[in-house]
Formats: structure tokens, C-alpha cells, sequence
């Protein structure tokens, strides 16, 4: 874990729900691991009227429902926390925002040190983003970076415009673009999987691979969230940003090193080597659907439609599944299917690499299959060909499984801690580059115009894994999906 970092924490959404699910934890883990320790302060803003004791005691109830259960360093932490109901579209209300940091960097002798955190609604980004430039909130002395949150725009045209508002006031190297995707420890090691094993080097091109998948599988509906789901749906929700950065970590080349500027370099090119696809082109190899009502393990659960918040004629996609290529000539030619929805049997992220099979003097054998298991269990399966016991040459099939145990996976830092302390110790590798985010979002929106023009969505029952179209999609190449849950299986 890094040093002790100096700090004012500027936390705008602070009574939201990210901050007390996620944020608030996250803060209290780096306070454990003594990054925050003395000289840093929190300052929490948002409408409501609350007081800096009630904020207090709103931050201590989030670090106790994560499983906090130490009051005495509870009691400590919460004690950094100040609230200022805040308006962030009132030009006053940062001239006071202002002079309550300036008071607590003296308090807690940070030297200027600011992040700035913006966990509410993107529409306020820029707003936000413009008044701390006019009313001069940034530091000359220390430093000054800013979280934002996704979803960054809903195509590249608002990501732009959102983009070009905040380094209006932010250079590059002062942003950091969040998905906590980036900061789970099992999306980490597909690099270390990737180019730290030899012998998975040599075998990671087309020669040897057959094709990759991803899934991630969510098994509860949209629940509270319609308002924003409506607006996003799965291909902007889940496939431009945790899905797309996924398939860079799986095709880009090796870097020269693991400094951030060159793991920067090879993942923007392996965004400028995806195969961009014409919309007639999108149109036959992604497929979206809607969840509908089923009993599931005996309850009754609501289709999309009949979710409250939701438009009766609603075509907003829960399920995505579609077929990347990659340019890059290592890989070209190796179809990477995604699948990624709401309401599915099982909740899972898994990643399974398929390799070719061929002939033996065991006469015709089957590819072996790599899975990497990102959540909720965190290991590795690797499905090899195998001889029977006893004087046989019949193969069958052998799993060799490591799971991390569930104490280890507990101790580790949450995503979103390893992040935040990222952004404190100034390390932007596990961020987002405006390069990065404008070709996912070039190449969604070619899907999305096509999807635009055909007003028929198709459906899936719910606790199933998605649409037959959806499994047609890989038949066509002789190929299946290759983690096919049912109830009755218990979780992988």
C-alpha cells in the first residue's frame, strides 16, 4: 500500500448513494492502511441541510454496514469529515466551498493538496468543472486532481462536450476517469497472466486461439435505478466502458513496462485496432433484448416493461451480446464474443479463452480452455485433455481450479480503495485517457445508430441467459458459449 497522502477531499454527491455504498468504505480502508491518516480532511456537499455531526454520523453508519467494527477508529475517521449544503449551479456557494478548504488545509497542514470528486449526476459535471476554474478552487501550491464518474457522455458527441468543459479547467494529467472494473484485482492479473506465463505468450495469437468470451452476468433486474437505466441501457451502461475494457486488456501487445505511460500506449492501440464495423455490419453481429416475467426459484419477478419507472413501450436494451474483431495482426481474425444483461441465471464476470484443437497421436482432441473468474469467486480453470486411469489411451477431460480463498479476497483492497489510492499517489494507470473513451464511444455509436433504426426489440425471460439469438450469433462459426448456467447448478 502507498505512503501517507496530504490532503482536502472535495466530495460533490456526498449524501448520494455511491458515496455511502462504496466511496465512504473505500476512504475508510485507506484510513486503515494509514494513506490517510492525520493530514487530510473530507469535505461532503450536496442540497441537503445537514449538519457537520449528522454527516458525521452518516459516514460512520456506511463504514459499519461495510463491516466495519473497530468505533474507536470510526470515531477517528469520521472526525476528518465536514458537510456544506451546496448548490452547484450558485457561484456563491464555491466562494464559501473555497474558504472551507482553505481553513481545513491549515487545520490538517495538507499543503494544498486537492481531489476533487464528482459522484452525481454527469450532468453537473461541467458545471461543477467551469465554477471551480471561474471562482479559482484550485491550489498553486500541491496538487489538484478530479474523479468523475461514468458514464462519461452517452455517445462521443456529449463525451466530448463533457470532456472539453472539464479540461477547460483540468489538464489531462490531473483527471481521472473511474471504472472500478480497473481496480478488481482479477481484471488486473489478466496482464500478468497475459506476459508474466511464457508458455501463454507463445500460444496468445491466432494460430493457437480459437476464440475469446466475455460475460458479465448480472442477475438482479434494474431495480431502483430506471430513471438512469432508461437513459443508458446495457450497451452504453456496460459494454462501452467495464466490457470494452476488458477486450483491450485481452488483445493489447505486451508493454515495454508497467508504467502508466506505457500501458496507455498499447491500450489505446488496441482501441485503434478494433475492426470497426458498418451499420449493416453491427446490426448482424451484436444482438440487444429485454428481460420479460418469469418465477424465478419460486417468485415472481417483473419484465422490464413492468418495472416501476420504466415506459410501457420502452426500447431500452438489458442484454447485449455481439462479436468484436481486432485488427491487430496478432489476434486478427480471432472473433471475441461479449455478453453482458440484467435478470440472467447467475451473477458472474468470467472470461474464457478457447485455444484450437488439432490432431494427436491421441487421434483428434478437443482446444483446451482458459477461464478467468473476475466475480463474484476470483481463480482460474484451465479444462486440459487428459488419459483415463487404468491401461487406457482414452482421454477425457481434467480441471485444474484455483480459487483465491475467501479470507484473502476479504483482506484485499476493494476497487474502489486501490483507485482512490491511485488518484492520491498520482498513478493514472488504471484510468481512463480521453483516446481511450472516444474509440469505445466511436465504435458503440455505430452500433447504436443501427440498432435506432429497427423499432423491434427482442426478448429474453428472465433467469435465462439471454435470447436464442444470442447463442445463433456464435453457431454461424462453429462456435458456443462456454459457460451455460441453469438454476439448479450451484455457483461456479
Amino acid at each position: 500500500m502507498s505512503k501517507e497522502v496530504n490532503a482536502v477531499i472535495i466530495m460533490f454527491g456526498g449524501s448520494g448513494d455511491l458515496a455511502h455504498r462504496k466511496l465512504y468504505p473505500a476512504l475508510f480502508g485507506l484510513f486503515q492502511h494509514g494513506v490517510l491518516k492525520d493530514h487530510f480532511a473530507v469535505i461532503g456537499t450536496a442540497r441537503r441541510p445537514w449538519s457537520d455531526d449528522h454527516y458525521q454520523q452518516i459516514v460512520a453508519d456506511s463504514v459499519r454496514e461495510a463491516g466495519a467494527t473497530d468505533d474507536q477508529a470510526i470515531a477517528a475517521f469520521a472526525a476528518h469529515f465536514c458537510y456544506q449544503s451546496h448548490d452547484v449551479t450558485d457561484a456563491d456557494h464555491y466562494v464559501t466551498l473555497k474558504q472551507l478548504a482553505a481553513k481545513l488545509d491549515d487545520q490538517y497542514e495538507v499543503g494544498g493538496n486537492r481531489l476533487y470528486y464528482m459522484a452525481m449526476a454527469p450532468t453537473f459535471f461541467s458545471t461543477i468543472a467551469t465554477h471551480l476554474k471561474s471562482e479559482e478552487l484550485l491550489t498553486e501550491q500541491g496538487f489538484n486532481r478530479l474523479i468523475i464518474e461514468k458514464p462519461f457522455g452517452h455517445d462521443y458527441a456529449s463525451a466530448k462536450a463533457l470532456n472539453d468543459a472539464i479540461t477547460g479547467t483540468f489538464k489531462e494529467d490531473q483527471i481521472y476517469r473511474i471504472d472500478h472494473y480497473l481496480g478488481k484485482d482479477m481484471a488486473q492479473a489478466i496482464l500478468a497472466l497475459r506476459f508474466a506465463n511464457p508458455w501463454l505468450k507463445g500460444v496468445w495469437n491466432k494460430d493457437y486461439i480459437k476464440d475469446i468470451q466475455i460475460t458479465l452476468a448480472e442477475a438482479v433486474g434494474v431495480e431502483e435505478r430506471a430513471g438512469y437505466y432508461e437513459t443508458a441501457g446495457a450497451l452504453r451502461d456496460m459494454v462501452q466502458n467495464h466490457v470494452m475494457q476488458l477486450v483491450a486488456y485481452l488483445t493489447m501487445d505486451e508493454p515495454k513496462s508497467l508504467t502508466p505511460e506505457a500501458i496507455h500506449q498499447v491500450k489505446a492501440k488496441a482501441f485503434d485496432d478494433l475492426h470497426r464495423y458498418t451499420e449493416a455490419e453491427a446490426k448482424q453481429n451484436f444482438v440487444r433484448a429485454q428481460y420479460t416475467a418469469a418465477t424465478i426459484d419460486g417468485q415472481a419477478v417483473p419484465g422490464y416493461r413492468e418495472e416501476d419507472g420504466v415506459a410501457k413501450d420502452s426500447m431500452t436494451d438489458t442484454f447485449v451480446a455481439g462479436k468484436i474483431l481486432t485488427d491487430n495482426p496478432n489476434l486478427a481474425g480471432v472473433p471475441i464474443f461479449i455478453r453482458t444483461g440484467k435478470r440472467l441465471t447467475r451473477k458472474s464476470t468470467q472470461v474464457t479463452v478457447t485455444l484450437k484443437g488439432g490432431a494427436s497421436p491421441f487421434g483428434q482432441v478437443k482446444g483446451n480452455q482458459l477461464t478467468i473468474y473476475i466475480e463474484p469467486n476470483e481463480g482460474y480453470t484451465l479444462e486440459i485433455n487428459a488419459k483415463k486411469l487404468g491401461e487406457t489411451t482414452t482421454l477425457e477431460r481434467e480441471w485444474l481450479n484455483m480459487r483465491h480463498e475467501p479470507q484473502a479476497v476479504k483482506d484485499a483492497p476493494e476497487a474502489y480503495e486501490r483507485l482512490i489510492g491511485d488518484v492520491l499517489a498520482g498513478d493514472q494507470t488504471n484510468f481512463n485517457h480521453w483516446n481511450e473513451l472516444a474509440q469505445t464511444w466511436r465504435y458503440v455509436d455505430v452500433i447504436s445508430k443501427a440498432w435506432a433504426k429497427d423499432q423491434t426489440m427482442p426478448t429474453y425471460e428472465a433467469g435465462s441467459m439471454g435470447p436464442k439469438a444470442a447463442f445463433d450469433l456464435l453457431k454461424a462459426g462453429d462456435h458456443d458459449w462456454y459457460w451455460q448456467p441453469r438454476h439448479t447448478q450451484l455457483a461456479d
